[in-house]
């Protein structure tokens, strides 16, 4: 077979000029993507708008959730003037104009009607005891009269004597005492009805003149005003009408000290008649109405809100969610809006050109930071809205709790994860900020969001699992919480009785910080798959030796695979060396030969007793079957989805170096010969008698590494195949070997692209020689037996 029949026959040559061109062309538009100034700035722009149409526009302090003597965490002002009528205010007046209506009274006849019926029973008594009587010696009149006395004043509160019976009996017959008694109970029923006050109904007369004026209701309903005598004016009336009669003294003393036992006061206070009255009264008062000047303060922050300054905080609500301002004061008002959003993404800026200015150079970093914040104030806005809902709206304490309900460590925690902590706390200050103007300017939120941000920042910063994302969000949750409880206990807000603000608040912190957790893992996936970033939680995954392409390589090209293994342990070693990331250098590693399982029988260490194929190719062909590996790597590893940072590594862990083997054998076809520059073109099938060897047939593609992480691969892959050649290892000569490789890279240029330093590369060779020392360490020989010395195999069939 021909050399040119040999290069038709592998698989996919024939096609690759026309996919190079292709993927040339899908290359450079994705490069002018993530490079070009013109989408930077269309980023910045779009994030401006962005930030303003979402932090701004319809955010009014109508929807602020203000509690009822709770301390202040806003200064509130009004922005027009405007009235309302004031229920608390009006309710006072009510109540002061209750407490000066005095109250009614009702005669109560009850006691002088049993009385009555009493003083009937005490005169048939008499009557029936006093023919018994008549003849009776004084001791036994006595205690007839006595039982009888007795048998009265146990009726009721009455204490009656034997002398005053005495007497009434000396008045005359039975029907002279009735006839007395008669008129003396028809003076007392016109002195009762008259109305008899005690000590307790004192206090509720009004004065006119030097009278003690009573209202008094009256069976039909109507409530009139008339003076009401005290007990001893009462008694002192009973007396004067008895008297007045023209009985005898004794009689009328004895006649007056027994009705005045059915005297007492009279006055029951009439609860329907009073409150009747005293809402006629109300009725007659206007409600009362409070104007506001614009810009007069509702509340300065800091200071525990009143019952009347959250009504007056109400009803501004309420206006402004029925009034808007005017065309100018809004155009106004939203330039100096995009003033301040435009300022703090400058500050943005400036922070990523000091600090991270690779993200500053890809506009695809950019892209994602600016969605993961739009995306993260968008959530933050929500939850206000919801604060003008209706049921919001009429429960205040429902309200109080959306702002521990905005995820504000969203977007931190993805930045932190994907890009850096750096970038991810800068993130979150700026996520406070918006969110505490998105509040009202409150200062308490802003400094609460942040620090719970920064406990999840610092919790994510070297995550690999996506538990402990939870977990990090759960604990800037758990911080959300207690500052809760803390800024309760300062404002001395109930905790154990309703409407229990202080638990629902905590409640609301650390559940957010929990569904946060799980919204960043969900996310992840999505993003790393938009962006092309990768996680360590993705790369980790990716160290399981099932995967596809490790178990197949473990089957297919073992030799590799154990070349990959001790790469991956060399660079992962070294990243740790210099602070690259030693996963990305240890995934990377295991990855970066795959594609010799399309060939790998052609590759040194697969070979084993096998005979070597290249010993019938000519130098060029072999040359083009090495450099093909790169090419089949990258295809394996989009096909199996494999991350950017992979496909790079894959790509770049031979730069450009020389096939320097199949080189020097060339030359040694060619003996006599001159090298062809590399910019010179010459036919890839091999040279024909005098023709000069071209340099570029056996270079790789590149390109040159381009990262810390892949440099250290581009090293730990040439110093672990050239570590096979030595036929005894000691720190002298694998010393010497290193040396050699990282001065051929370096003059060679393959370094040129890479942001590594001399320093770093020392630190670099040192853990190679430490980490190879300790692999390829010598044992005790158990049996002397002589082995001729092997030659060193092929370097570059292994590399």
């Amino acid at each position: 077979m021909s050399l040119l029949d040999k290069l038709r026959a592998l698989p996919g040559q024939a096609a690759q000029p026309l996919r190079m061109r292709k993927t040339a062309e899908v290359s450079g538009t994705v490069e002018f993507l993530e490079t070009s100034p013109l989408v930077a700035l269309l980023i910045f722009i779009a994030t401006v708008a962005a930030i303003v149409l979402i932090t701004f526009v319809g955010v009014t302090t109508a929807n602020l959730p203000v509690l009822p003597n709770q301390i202040s965490p806003v200064h509130i002002t009004a922005s027009e003037s405007f009235s309302y009528d004031s229920s608390l205010k009006t309710a006072a007046v009510h109540e002061r104009v209750r407490n000066q209506v005095p109250r009614v009274f009702r005669l109560d006849l009850s006691l002088l009607q049993r009385f009555e019926a009493d003083v009937a029973t005490l005169l048939t008594n008499l009557a029936e005891v006093e023919k018994e009587i008549a003849s009776l010696p004084a001791p036994e009149r006595a205690a007839k009269l006595s039982a009888v006395v007795d048998t009265f004043d146990a009726a009721g509160p009455y204490r009656a004597t034997i002398d005053d019976i005495e007497d009434l009996l000396s008045a005359g017959d039975a029907g002279k005492r009735a006839e007395l008694v008669g008129h003396g109970l028809s003076v007392l029923r016109e002195v009762s009805e008259e109305g008899v006050q005690d000590e307790q109904t004192f206090g509720n007369r009004s004065e006119v003149g030097n009278l003690s004026v009573f209202q008094i209701a009256r069976p039909s309903g109507d409530v009139v005003q008339r003076p009401v005598q005290t007990m001893e004016e009462a008694l002192t009336l009973l007396r004067v009408n008895l008297g007045a009669e023209g009985l005898p003294r004794d009689t009328a003393n004895a006649l007056f000290r027994l009705l005045r036992n059915g005297l007492a006061p009279n006055l029951v206070f009439d609860t329907d008649a009073t409150f009747r009255l005293q809402e006629q009264a109300v009725a007659r008062i206007p409600t009362v109405a409070v104007n506001v000047e614009r810009g007069q303060i509702l509340v300065e922050r800091g200071n525990r809100v009143s019952p009347e300054q959250y009504e007056m905080i109400e009803a501004h609500r309420k206006y402004r969610l029925e009034h808007s301002t005017s065309e100018n004061e809004e155009g106004l008002e939203l330039f100096g809006r995009i003033l301040l959003v435009l300022a703090m993404v400058m500050a943005s800026v400036f922070y990523i050109r000091l600090e991270d200015r690779e993200t500053l150079q890809s506009n695809g970093r950019l892209g994602l930071l600016a969605l993961v914040v739009i995306a993260n104030l968008a959530f933050v806005r929500l939850t206000h809205w919801a604060g003008g809902l209706n049921y919001f709206l009429s429960h205040t304490t429902a309200a109080s709790l959306l702002p521990y309900f905005a995820p504000t460590a969203l977007a931190p925690l993805i930045v932190a994860i994907l890009i850096d902590a750096g970038s991810a706390i800068f993130m979150a200050l700026l996520i406070s900020i918006f969110t505490s103007v998105i509040y009202g300017n409150r200062l308490d939120l802003l400094v609460l969001t942040f620090l719970a941000s920064m406990v999840g920042i610092f919790c994510c910063r070297q995550v690999r699992k996506r538990g402990a994302v939870v977990r990090a969000a759960g604990l800037g949750g758990l911080v959300v919480a207690t500052f809760a409880l803390l800024i309760g206990i300062i404002e001395q807000q109930a905790f154990f009785s309703a409407p229990y603000t202080v638990p629902k608040q905590m409640l609301a912190g650390l559940s957010t910080g929990l569904l946060t957790g799980i919204m960043v893992v969900g996310i992840l996936p999505v993003i790393e798959g938009l962006f092309k970033r990768t996680t360590d939680i993705t790369l980790l995954e990716l160290t399981d030796f099932n995967h596809p392409l490790l178990r197949r390589m473990q089957m297919e090209a073992p030799g590799t695979y154990h070349h990959s293994l001790v790469v991956a342990l060399l660079a992962e070693n070294a990243a740790n060396a210099i602070g690259a990331n030693p996963l990305i250098a240890r995934v990377c590693s295991l990855f970066h030969d795959i594609g010799k399982i399309k060939k790998p029988e052609y590759f040194t260490e697969n070979q084993r007793d096998r005979a070597n194929p290249h010993d019938e190719n000519n130098p060029s062909l072999s040359a083009l079957i090495i450099k093909a590996h790169v090419k089949d790597g990258v295809d394996f590893a989009v096909k199996h989805r494999l991350p950017r940072a992979v496909i790079d590594s894959i790509q770049q862990h031979h730069g450009t170096s020389l096939i320097r083997y199949f080189f020097q054998r060339a030359l040694r076809d060619k003996a006599g010969t001159t090298p062809v520059a590399a910019g010179e073109t010459r036919s890839p099938f091999g040279s024909s008698a005098g023709e000069r060897v071209c340099e570029t047939t056996y270079r790789y593609d590149g390109p040159k590494p381009q990262t810390r992480e892949a440099a250290i691969i581009h090293l730990a892959d040439g110093v672990e195949a050239a570590s096979r050649s030595l036929r005894k290892v000691t720190p002298q000569h694998l010393g010497e070997l290193i040396d050699q490789i990282f001065r051929d890279r370096i003059e060679d240029g393959q370094l040129d692209e890479a942001p590594v330093t001399l320093e770093e590369l020392t630190k670099v060779k040192s853990s190679f020689n430490f980490t190879l020392l300790n692999m390829l360490h010598g044992r005790v020989g158990y049996e002397q037996q002589s082995a001729a010395p092997e030659g060193p195999r092929p370097q570059s069939a292994s590399s």
